[in-house]
């Protein structure tokens, strides 16, 4: 009885570890050092690896349940936790687990924060009708469709290493559809190529996506390196871009004519979220602080300035009532009467709104993500991951497979993971794992949040299976862009 325990935990050990080095989410660690005791052959580092397993399950059938993602996670972190510590406890240790959970929650802290502002800037833009006057103007030149393909793939890739790939792919996508009208082909296809463009461009800027901030905030690669995976990156997408750009069509649509204005203020947002990009750099380059004390910085100010567009609407000096705009025109106490009686159809301007539109079941995601992730590292998977991923199979294998992995799993969990391993790697191999990681989430509809976003919005046109058709175009990009990153960027590489 007592061999076939132990070989039941072995075995389900065994499944685990294959578990992480296939989902490397599994095989991260708290990273904050602190000893972690080995408990990866003890059953309670079995059942935690189940409970994660069994969330993630959850996460993955979000579009089939319409359970959202946050939920499964931050149970199973508080599930996870409650055994760290018990393990702990029961081997005399009432302190490590305590000391990692704190690490892990200012990890989540700052990314939380950071993210925070900047999905409060993009909103307020989005309010103050930047997209819309972006899509407006794009829509009504009269291009070919062949060049609205180029157009707005070109766009998606300048646009997203600034705003989030979600964002960008989903005004891009607003476009084609506009564009393309009842050309379902056309849709699908230039939604592939923005899905594409937009995790391309979000793999060279620290603020194109989740995965290269984490990086970024780590300090595993500085903010002006992140900018050598350029010409890799555009490779991953003009690969891809040119084969399907030969089913497109060179017929001009008929133009749309759009009306689409910049709303009072849309200026100054603009330039505070570049300012606020530029603390947030300066703070991590020049003075050593977290990039999250220039975001909130600049947040501040945008707070600022929100009360003065909302104290000019509330006065009525600007028109923002989508109504009688002679309200500001009558004399006093006619508008006054006016005011009481009529109802406005929009209110005046609150940045509590923009920032009460976050993501927040993404936010919690990733709170549930990271610290799911750090106590199994707790428990140990630490060093089994990164002996099986980085020592057994190498770090360019490993690399490249944490791409193919993110095409499946999120890339976030996968990205902490690895950031939480810390294996020994050069530049080089740093910016080959942000890179894969980045872009090897195009290769299916379901593997970045930019595709994911797409299929809701162009439903029934651009799918699972209409992406799945370019499935190895995309591929060629891929491995185009890793080639590229090894040739242009092979002094990075240190010879081991």
């Amino acid at each position: 009885m007592m061999h076939r325990t132990r070989y039941l935990s072995a075995w389900l050990t065994k499944a685990s570890l294959l578990f992480a080095a296939c989902m490397p989410g599994v095989a991260g660690a708290a990273g904050n050092g602190v000893p972690a005791m080995d408990f990866t052959m003890h059953w309670a580092g079995v059942l935690a690896v189940a409970v994660f397993i069994i969330a993630y399950g959850f996460v993955i059938a979000e579009e089939t349940s319409h359970l959202r993602k946050s939920k499964p996670t931050m149970v199973a972190a508080g599930i996870i936790w409650v055994i760290v510590a018990l393990v702990y406890a029961a081997h005399g240790d009432t302190h490590t687990a305590e000391q990692a959970v704190r690490h892990n929650l200012l990890e989540f802290g700052e990314l939380f924060l950071f993210l925070l502002a900047a999905m409060t800037y993009i909103n307020t833009m989005d309010e103050r009708g930047v997209f819309d006057a972006l899509r407006g103007w794009l829509v009504s030149r009269g291009y070919s469709l062949r060049r609205i393909f180029w157009i707005t793939g070109l766009l998606a890739f300048c646009i997203s290493p600034v705003a989030d790939n979600l964002t960008t792919a989903l005004l891009m996508a607003t476009v084609v559809m506009a564009v393309g009208g009842s050309n379902h082909k056309f849709v699908a296809v230039a939604c592939i190529n923005i899905v594409v463009a937009a995790n391309a461009g979000g793999a060279f800027s620290p603020f194109g996506d989740i995965t290269t901030l984490m990086v970024w905030q780590k300090g595993m690669v500085e903010f002006q390196e992140f900018f050598a995976l350029f010409i890799p990156s555009l490779v991953n997408w003009l690969v891809p871009a040119g084969i399907m750009s030969l089913v497109v069509p060179n017929v001009i649509p008929e133009p749309l004519q759009t009306a689409a204005r910049l709303r009072y203020g849309a200026g100054v947002v603009v330039f505070l979220f570049l300012l606020t990009i530029t603390m947030a750099v300066s703070a991590h380059n020049f003075l050593h602080l977290p990039p999250v004390l220039g975001m909130m910085t600049g947040l501040g100010l945008l707070k600022v300035y929100g009360y003065f567009i909302r104290r000019d609407e509330v006065n009525g000096t600007v028109p923002h009532i989508d109504g009688p705009e002679f309200l500001a025109e009558t004399d006093e106490g006619k508008r006054k009467l006016l005011e009481q009686y009529y109802k406005r159809r929009y209110k005046p301007f609150d940045i509590f709104i923009s920032m009460k539109r976050a993501e927040w079941d993404t936010l919690m995601f990733f709170y549930g993500i990271i610290l799911s992730v750090g106590g199994l590292g707790t428990l140990g998977y630490l060093a089994a991951g990164s002996q099986l991923m980085y020592v057994d199979l190498g770090a360019t294998p490993a690399n490249i497979l944490v791409g193919l992995v993110s095409a499946i799993v999120d890339n976030i969990p996968v990205m902490f993971a690895v950031l939480a391993m810390q294996p020994p790697m050069d530049h080089g191999q740093w910016l080959l794992v942000t890179l894969t990681a980045g872009v090897g989430g195009s290769l299916l509809s379901i593997g970045s949040a930019a595709g994911v976003a797409v299929m809701g919005q162009a439903r029934g046109i651009y799918t699972f299976f209409s992406h799945l058709k370019w499935s190895w175009a995309i591929m060629l990009g891929y491995a185009a862009s890793i080639w590229m990153h090894f040739l242009i960027n092979a002094r990075m590489f240190t010879a081991h």
